[in-house]
């Protein structure tokens, strides 16, 4: 059994399971800036286990957040959710597609080759009427899984400031208009306005339809019609976690040579540190 693209339907997802044993489900799920879903009733697919983007899976020594943790960490971590070389991933979130895309990037970049974002997540499992429990999966048995750092798909403050000038690089923004643009203030202290000198703006919001990805043709036009200039993309946000929004969508549409800034703007926004900025 293989799924045809990385992005898989709640059909296509219902179809496998029970095919095959080595099939493993993230809740992914963190919460938004200004929205919080920890009050929320727990509605998860069944056989869930919880892949803690904003607690065991972020480096509690950094002063950003949703820093990476080491290789060493994140191997321990998978490991302890029962994830093997040969396991496939299949990656969820309960807004639709929020977080999931940030954990798809987080495996990749640790080198996990069979990593798959269900469509829609917990909304567009439960529209279909398939099954959800209130509860996770915690007891398994330990897995194999080895970290390989992939150093081609990360991006951090030093590779920006030495590419942002290069016309062969496309830095992309997730972030809304507003604040890319320097008119709507960041909602994280002590940051400026603006946006990494030349690079683009694609809101988050324009590559989904709601709770789900656009089509591949409509993603392939957003991608089209911001005058890119090279083959690397390089995607920034906040936090990096809409940033990995537009990098799957990127990886969707076949291009190869993404990049994730860990930091993004609550590094490169930082007051203190006065990096080039254009508003």
């Amino acid at each position: 059994m293989s799924f045809q693209s990385s992005l898989i339907s709640p059909i296509q997802l219902q179809e496998s399971l029970g095919q095959n044993a080595n099939i493993i489900l993230l809740d992914c799920t963190i919460d938004k800036v200004g929205q919080s879903i920890k009050e929320a009733k727990l509605e998860i697919l069944p056989h869930s286990q919880f892949f803690d983007i904003e607690g065991k899976l972020s480096d509690p020594n950094s002063k950003l957040p949703h820093t990476l943790v080491s290789p060493e960490v994140f191997e321990r971590e998978m490991r302890r959710l029962g994830i093997n070389q040969d396991s496939i991933l299949v990656l969820y979130d309960r807004w639709g597609i929020y977080s999931s895309p940030r954990a798809w990037w987080m495996l990749k970049v640790m080198g996990f080759k069979q990593v798959f974002i269900l469509n829609g997540g917990v909304p567009a499992w439960k529209n279909n009427k398939f099954p959800l429990v209130e509860e996770y999966t915690t007891t398994v048995k330990p897995g194999n899984f080895k970290a390989q750092f992939q150093e081609n798909l990360y991006a951090d403050k030093e590779y920006i400031l030495t590419h942002y000038r290069d016309t062969k690089v496309n830095i992309f923004d997730a972030r809304s208009k507003g604040r890319f643009s320097g008119l709507v203030a960041e909602p994280r202290k002590g940051l400026h306005s603006g946006h990494i000198p030349h690079s683009k703006n694609l809101p988050f919001e324009e590559l989904l339809d709601g709770i789900v990805y656009k089509p591949i043709d409509e993603l392939k036009r957003q991608f089209n019609h911001s005058n890119k200039t090279g083959d690397e993309y390089i995607f920034s946000c906040g936090s990096g976690i809409t940033a990995s929004i537009l990098a799957f969508a990127c990886h969707l549409v076949g291009h190869g040579q993404i990049r994730v800034y860990d930091g993004s703007w609550s590094e490169w926004g930082r007051e203190e540190l006065n990096l080039p900025i254009e508003k």
